[in-house]
């Protein structure tokens, strides 16, 4: 591909077809949503009296075999339904990790399904599995079926985070890119704010399971609606496929078409890779292991401090809801960044600001809630900015034949750092914890140091681009100016 983007050349950067598209996959996305961010409503941690003999009716004594829990937030909740408390808890912290333990099989599976198979297939059949998984999670009566549907549910949320975003990406041009980091976050921002608000009319966990996720069983007719992607057809060599999608969407655009099929010709084809073509060539394999500590060390640090909130004291629903609230100026920030700053450096920018909020954390003398709860929340916007950011930086680094398979690499670290989160919450002692995801986030930072930057690029089609795309750019070092296209 030349200095034009193909896409944006044949269809625009982002039209009222690409908006429709994202309106369908925003909705369809909410239950995916509501399980990453409803742990502290199904699994929270509880209040009770003993009523052992012996026990002497105290609060939060262990061991315990009679425990009353307090429903005053909470009538009913996985932990109280079978107990998770006590010798119990490393139980509870399994049945809150397990589905990230899902997500590692998910993002293989699926991103595997995407790069050979198609954007489409592996996007739908995601989104559906997802509404499915939930549901049956809210019937099951033992505690290891539980686990083994939040496992399931892992996996679901694995395809349908990464095979839907670079769907997106790929159906956008490369000057709407930097506008994507916002409205990706659309279903993300708006479910974390809707859920505490659902949940505290609906305060029995298997309700809340069910309303969360049946109404979105309309995403079975996604199948008429949603189209391939032309960038992958493309790269895999369908070009008539191609040309027929990318007719239709300039058609709905109000652009012309009679120059389609003569610049598809132009663009390079490959046959499509796999994880293993992550590691064949030098860069490739280069990037694919920083980006993927990178995403690791961001979602430890992400998923920690979000669980950290709903452990802090004060109104369980109105505590998630501010720190929701507080996530939209920086999803506001995070476009601005994409716009007029480097990728790398808005990047070490968001992780140096969860650090500095964390050893604020780590300082604040004795049971400060308010400001606990504060610099909390700056620091989750902060992590969160993060995520954002750097899938779509993941995007631009690696071409269309491997994009889906080097992002579910990095998301298995991802859902690594997601399992350890809920242990290092629960160690107990609130220095400990927080000094330990504040050291994790400067290392990430420091690792961003050694990717390559990508803002304004067009997207590569092959792993041979990128390779001698890097090789030119080294090359022309000493040149003020670079070549734009190249990563």
């Amino acid at each position: 591909m030349a200095a034009d983007d193909a896409i944006e050349t044949t269809i625009g950067s982002f039209g009222k077809y690409q908006t429709w598209i994202l309106m369908l996959i925003t909705l369809g996305r909410y239950p995916v949503e509501f399980q990453l961010v409803n742990i502290v409503f199904i699994m929270p941690s509880v209040e009770f009296v003993c009523l052992d003999d012996g026990a002497l009716n105290r609060t939060n004594y262990c061991p315990c075999a009679n425990p009353k829990y307090d429903t005053n937030t909470i009538v009913s909740s996985v932990t109280t339904e079978w107990n998770l408390i006590c010798d119990r808890t490393s139980l509870a912290s399994l049945a809150q990790s397990i589905m990230q333990i899902g997500i590692i099989p998910g993002s293989v599976i699926f991103g595997y399904m995407s790069d050979r198979h198609g954007r489409k297939i592996a996007s739908l059949l995601s989104l559906f599995c997802q509404v499915l998984a939930v549901a049956i999670s809210a019937i099951v009566t033992e505690y290891w079926m539980f686990v083994v549907c939040r496992f399931v549910i892992g996996i679901t949320v694995g395809g349908t985070i990464i095979c839907t975003y670079v769907l997106i990406v790929e159906l956008s041009g490369k000057s709407f890119r930097p506008y994507l980091v916002g409205l990706s976050e659309v279903s993300y921002v708006t479910g974390y704010m809707t859920l505490p608000i659902i949940a505290y009319f609906i305060r029995d966990w298997r309700t809340l399971q069910l309303v969360t996720s049946l109404p979105w069983l309309f995403v079975g007719f996604y199948y008429w609606l949603i189209p391939e992607s032309p960038r992958w057809l493309i790269s895999v060599g369908r070009k008539n496929e191609a040309i027929k999608i990318l007719t239709y969407i300039a058609k709905k655009n109000k652009r012309p078409t009679n120059n389609i099929a003569t610049i598809v010709d132009n663009v390079e084809n490959e046959k499509p890779g796999s994880v293993i073509d992550l590691f064949k060539t030098s860069k490739i394999r280069m990037y694919t292991i920083i980006s993927a500590l990178v995403w690791m060390l961001c979602a430890h640090t992400y998923y920690g401090i979000n669980q950290y909130i709903g452990n802090l004291q004060g109104n369980l629903y109105l505590n998630v809801f501010i720190s929701a609230i507080f996530l939209i100026p920086g999803i506001v920030l995070v476009v601005i960044a994409a716009l007029y700053f480097k990728r790398k450096k808005s990047i070490m920018a968001s992780f140096t600001t969860v650090a500095v909020s964390l050893v604020i954390i780590a300082f604040i003398p004795g049971k400060s809630t308010t400001v606990d709860i504060a610099f909390a929340i700056i620091g989750q916007t902060g992590a969160r900015s993060v995520f954002v950011q750097i899938y779509l930086h993941s995007c631009e680094i690696f071409p269309t034949v491997i994009r889906n398979s080097a992002m579910g690499f990095s998301s298995i670290f991802a859902r690594i750092g997601g399992f350890v989160a809920p242990f290092v919450v629960n160690i107990g002692i609130k220095g400990v914890s927080v000094a330990i995801f504040c050291s994790l986030a400067v290392c990430a930072a420091i690792l961003c140091c050694f990717l390559p930057e990508t803002k304004g690029i067009v997207l590569k089609n092959t792993i041979q681009e990128t390779e001698q795309c890097h090789a030119r750019k080294k090359s022309d070092h000493a040149e003020k100016t670079a070549d734009n296209t190249c990563i």
